[in-house]
């Protein structure tokens, strides 16, 4: 069984770093989803509906893509709250990552993409010692979900 090697004051800093962001999940969740679109438009292809939208203004506006990014930022909020319990945070990207592995069939590597610009818009918003609180978290969640393509035999 895994235990999550993060020490009490990663998870501290992670999840101050994390509530920053998470304030304004819908806004932040969308403005994630829009980037990746924008920059990696092959990921659009996933999404039946965002297929046919070309200019980012058009997509922030998009009920459906504000719907999405904040179930992305709901999701990792749930893995944020359970740091500190392997099983807990387990019970949360398992399902998620069979769900898109198997249902929905996304590629692993656009979850590195989210969380990467995750990332970046900490940053720019709150500075780089916000972004590195959190960087260990995104590894983390990137390296369970790849694993569990695996176990699904990706």
């Amino acid at each position: 069984s895994f235990t999550m090697s993060f020490s009490e004051a990663e998870v501290q800093s992670a999840r101050g770093a994390w509530e920053k962001i998470y304030v304004d999940a819908e806004d932040n969740g969308t403005t994630v989803l829009v980037r990746m679109f924008t920059e990696h438009p092959d990921t659009k292809s996933y999404f039946a509906h965002f297929k046919g939208m070309d200019s980012a203004e058009e997509m922030k506006q998009s009920d459906q893509v504000r719907g999405h990014g904040k179930k992305v930022f709901t999701a990792i909020n749930d893995m944020v709250q359970h740091l500190d319990n392997s099983e807990a945070f387990l019970g949360v990207v398992n399902p998620l990552g069979k769900k898109h592995a198997t249902q929905l069939k996304i590629d692993p590597k656009n979850f590195r993409i989210i969380c990467d610009i995750i990332l970046q818009l900490m940053e720019e918003k709150f500075g780089g010692d916000c972004k590195a609180s959190f960087e260990k978290v995104t590894n983390e969640i990137c390296t369970h979900l790849n694993n569990v393509y695996k176990e699904v035999g990706w």
